[in-house]
């Protein structure tokens, strides 16, 4: 009997003095880095396969993080298709003196499982049990209607530049 993987992940570590920006805090690319190693964990541990990054979005940097403090990512399955999965990214950090946490950054990605050959293979659907995971799965249902008709109107605009 197999058991259904988590649909979430948490990731933590302490950032380090090599994390560091020319402002004294944590670089918003390491934070990205750290954001697509989370999504990817998800993503490979709900899919059980090798997974791409498709999409990055939405992504809000509200609090700066220090070198130093014991940073937390949660990631979590929003939504599936046949072979995409919408993950959700919180970051929250700490001085590991402090027990209050701050939620510093959230992004949301979409990934894509694919076989030895690139090609994007099926996965299990996720079906939210819980209100928190229904609410995610209808806001990730909204995002892709709205991501669409972004494209659509990208598509129309850049079409004037063709000619």
């Amino acid at each position: 009997m197999s058991a259904t993987p988590a649909s979430h992940i948490t990731l933590r570590f302490l950032a380090e003095p090599s994390d560091v920006n020319f402002g004294g805090k944590v670089h918003g690319g390491n934070v990205m880095k750290w954001i697509d190693h989370a999504g990817y964990t998800c993503a490979a541990n709900w899919s059980c396969s090798y997974c791409v990054t498709a999409y990055v979005g939405g992504i809000r940097f509200l609090r700066p993080i220090n070198v130093g403090d014991l940073v937390e990512l949660r990631a979590e399955i929003m939504h599936t298709g046949r072979t995409s999965m919408h993950i959700s990214v919180s970051v929250h950090a700490r001085n590991p003196r402090d027990p209050e946490r701050r939620f510093t950054t959230h992004c949301i990605l979409v990934f894509v499982a694919v076989d030895d050959a690139g090609t994007p293979v099926p996965i299990d659907t996720f079906v939210p049990t819980t209100e928190h995971g229904q609410r995610m799965n209808a806001y990730a249902q909204r995002m892709i209607a709205l991501r669409q008709e972004l494209q659509n109107e990208s598509q129309a605009f850049l079409e004037g530049f063709e000619s």
